[in-house]
């Protein structure tokens, strides 16, 4: 239990720097350039790769930075590029979803089955459930009738989304960008 607070904690702290606000506006900027090319099926499918930089904002700072910067982007890229209605208890599924991010990638080695893990349980429980009861009540359409091809679309990006985050954060590590990142904002934590 003490593990899990710290790791709260010690995310929180990571708030206190104007560097890791910078390094998440950046990575802001690309998922909101990342959404812009998400392809719609309807309005309960969606196949993007803009949550690729909420799982590294996750990975680096935490599930304290991690949610804050979900949420607030949630609602940013909505304002930016609206598609259907506004509703509120979306924006906090994509709180939860980097919340349980965080929780797992932070301060953690990054292995494929690590990610491969937590992908499903935010697959499962974010985007198939919680995500699929939100949007059957904000379009008045059955839970039971929209679930078979968010279920569907979903186990087939689970694999494909944990391949290409996993090759994306090896290559960043490989590169120094990773580490760079980190020392960089924990300069500016005190």
């Amino acid at each position: 239990m003490k593990k899990f607070v710290t790791l709260f904690t010690d995310s929180y702290k990571e708030l206190k720097s104007v560097r890791t606000i910078t390094t998440a506006a950046m990575f802001a900027a690309i998922a909101i350039i990342l959404g812009m090319f998400s392809i719609e099926i309807g309005h309960v499918v969606r196949i993007g790769f803009s949550s690729i930089p909420n799982k590294l904002t996750a990975y680096l700072f935490g599930p304290v930075v991690g949610g804050i910067f979900g949420g607030t982007l949630d609602v940013l890229k909505y304002l930016i590029k609206p598609t259907g209605g506004y509703f509120l208890p979306l924006t906090l599924v994509v709180v939860l979803a980097d919340v349980i991010y965080g929780f797992m990638y932070y301060k953690k080695p990054l292995s494929f089955w690590r990610i491969l893990l937590a992908s499903f349980l935010v697959t499962a429980v974010c985007n198939v459930i919680l995500n699929t009861m939100c949007l059957s009540v904000l379009y008045g359409k059955g839970f039971w009738a929209i679930l078979p091809a968010r279920l569907v679309k979903n186990l087939v990006m689970w694999p494909i989304d944990s391949f290409i985050f996993y090759s994306l954060a090896k290559a960043l590590e490989a590169l120094g960008v990773l580490s760079t990142i980190r020392r960089f904002s924990a300069a500016g934590v005190k």
